[in-house]
């Protein structure tokens, strides 16, 4: 088998060694219940919290504080369900953004059909929300604004601490989906004014089917699946000990690499970008050109289609994506794409590209010219 340049990280990215030595015995020898009171029980539950300390510490809250969970999809159902149900009494108003992750805008179309209302905040052309529009649109009756810490497409990241600070002085909870931003930039719950946030393990190099929701002490929130006592009577259900393990390691890792990291993809991804600026006509970056993730290149070519562009690349053993997984197969343009005002046609030709720790600069030089000459070819055979 080829060796695949793999450049969509943020979709998934592959476990670390390290990682998957700190799962491997949770399986085979430590396989105790870790509601369990014999020795490898015991040792399932101080895995348990010492990864919930490793967490905490990677955005500065205190580990009582997090909540484990199946994923960044379950970890946003819960703090948006369990706000709006806890809260009910103060209001029924949300505010959100056009450009969240479907996990958010879908859950936030349920609630609307159980009778609260949601305000959508449009974006700018690089995908940030005006904090105006956002302080105009907080009423006596809201009680949750939720809005991504960065975003899973275009890579912008959000002013999250002025949106948090406007949240706080007007005494509304503040949730950011954090799932594309945490371990890849520096997030701090307190300093951001965050009161509930949640991630994803896949997504920093941790195990899939692992997640966790931050929720501040004092937060008022239903529990989300109901049976036995487990986190801490909020989340029933025997835990995931392995991949709790798996993504506290991966969360320690990470804060101990980001610096380099950031740095590192910072580079790589501005190269990528002034190549295909510079040697591609009828090129758009997608997202602000600077407030972005430090792995995310995104751009539409006019007169193309992505999905087309996408197979072209895999021939050529480079793996990328259209649009976010999550939306893969679709043929509608994506929901970020047009929010930002790119054209239908446009945006269907867009191609999103995200590095990794592992990506070299001989692999980015491939793939660039490798988008290069199957964007040229593809526009020969459109004109004919």
């Amino acid at each position: 088998m080829a060796t695949k340049i793999y450049f969509d990280n943020a979709a998934t990215t592959p476990v670390r060694p390290e990682v998957l030595d700190t799962i491997l015995p949770y399986f085979r020898e430590y396989y105790g219940n870790a509601s369990s009171i014999y020795g490898i029980a015991k040792e399932s539950k101080r895995a348990l919290e010492n990864a919930r300390g490793q967490v905490a510490s990677a955005i500065g809250a205190k580990p009582e504080e997090i909540y484990f969970t199946g994923g960044g999809s379950e970890s946003d159902n819960w703090a948006i369900k369990a706000a709006a149900q806890a809260y009910a009494s103060k209001g029924k108003h949300i505010i959100t953004s056009r450009v969240e992750h479907h996990a958010v805008l879908h859950t936030c179309e349920y609630l609307q059909k159980q009778g609260f209302e949601v305000t959508y905040l449009g974006v700018d052309e690089d995908g940030r929300v005006s904090l105006e529009e956002l302080k105009a649109a907080i009423r006596p009756d809201t009680i949750l604004i939720s809005v991504m810490a960065a975003n899973n497409e275009i890579g912008t990241v959000q002013p999250v601490e002025k949106i948090g600070k406007i949240a706080r002085d007007a005494g509304v909870l503040f949730h950011t989906d954090a799932v594309q931003a945490f371990a890849h930039i520096p997030i701090n719950v307190d300093e951001m004014n965050i009161d509930m946030l949640s991630a994803s393990g896949h997504k920093f190099y941790g195990p899939k089917g692992t997640g966790f929701l931050y929720i501040r002490n004092g937060i008022k929130t239903a529990s989300f699946l109901h049976g036995g006592g487990q986190e801490q009577g909020r989340r029933a259900g025997t835990e995931n000990v392995p991949g709790i393990a798996g993504i506290g390691k991966a969360a320690e890792i990470a804060m101990r690499t980001m610096s380099e990291r950031m740095y590192r993809e910072t580079r790589l991804r501005d190269w990528m970008i002034h190549e295909m600026k510079s040697r591609i006509p009828g090129a758009w970056l997608n997202g602000d050109r600077y407030a972005r993730l430090p792995n995310n290149v995104n751009f539409s070519f006019q007169g193309i289609e992505g999905e087309t562009l996408l197979l072209l690349l895999d021939a050529k053993d480079i793996c990328a994506s259209a649009a976010s997984a999550c939306s893969t197969g679709s043929t509608e343009p994506s929901h970020v794409l047009t929010a930002i005002g790119r054209e239908p046609e446009l945006a269907l030709g867009t191609l999103r590209m995200t590095l990794g720790e592992a990506t070299t600069w001989e692999e980015v030089r491939i793939a660039a010219d490798a988008v290069i000459e199957n964007v040229e070819l593809l526009r020969e055979v459109e004109a004919g």
